[in-house]
């Protein structure tokens, strides 16, 4: 792990290259040195129906979700969540001049016991 999830407002389209945002972030969790290559998964999903505020529909959203793997003490999980989200702030700088964009970034710990996966990309890349 780490799993972003990313909820987007539909009218962030043709906005925000967000193939790019997904790259982005996938460089900056990797940029942390805590994650491996083969665990890191960046998916965007588009929010057609949503209310924000004061209904103004210039008004726009992005929620990051990041789920980890436990075991992180709390200043490394501070460190990747500051760094991850001061990567995310410069590449959408231009939205917050516009006053109607709102960017928030949560990180959860995953319980260990209740976590299912089977794998075959780490193999891969760890050769």
């Amino acid at each position: 792990m780490p799993h972003f999830t990313i909820e987007y407002s539909a009218n962030l389209e043709g906005t925000v290259d967000l193939p790019t945002f997904c790259q982005h972030i996938r460089r900056a969790a990797l940029s942390t040195g805590v994650f491996e290559t083969g665990a890191i998964r960046v998916r965007a999903i588009r929010c057609d129906h949503f209310a924000i505020a004061d209904g103004d529909p210039r008004n726009s959203f992005l929620d990051v979700s990041l789920r980890i793997g436990a075991g992180r003490d709390l200043a490394t999980r501070k460190r990747i969540g500051d760094q991850i989200f001061e990567a995310m702030k410069t590449f959408l700088a231009t939205l917050f001049e516009e006053k109607y964009f709102a960017l928030s970034f949560e990180i959860r710990e995953i319980d260990p016991d209740l976590s299912y996966k089977k794998n075959s990309i780490h193999e891969r890349l760890r050769k």
